[in-house]
């Protein structure tokens, strides 16, 4: 018997702004900034690549590199993004132990 596996996409389940918010929410938490980088390239994969990089002025092809797992983006960059999906970034203290 063989098993057929396929690689996992995450933007192949991001369907809509729950979603995306609770996925970002919980790489975030993490506090990896490439994780966060990655992320927020699966989101762009899942709502068009190419709208964004209009909408944020890049190009595609810099805008897939720095949203990959390798890509090194600023945080100009990265406020582009969040602002041309419709995202908000926040901040919150972390909650000390008692």
């Amino acid at each position: 018997m063989t098993i057929k596996l396929s690689r996992f996409d995450p933007a192949d389940y991001l369907r809509d702004e729950e979603d995306i918010a609770n996925f970002l929410s919980e790489v975030a938490a993490d506090g990896n900034p490439e994780l966060i980088a990655s992320a927020l390239g699966d989101i762009a994969r899942a709502r068009n690549m190419s709208q964004l990089a209009r909408d944020t002025g890049l190009s595609r092809v810099g805008l897939t590199k720095a949203l990959s797992a390798r890509g090194n983006p600023s945080f100009t960059t990265i406020a582009k993004v969040a602002k041309a999906l419709g995202l908000k970034m926040t901040f919150a203290p972390v909650a000390s132990e008692p």
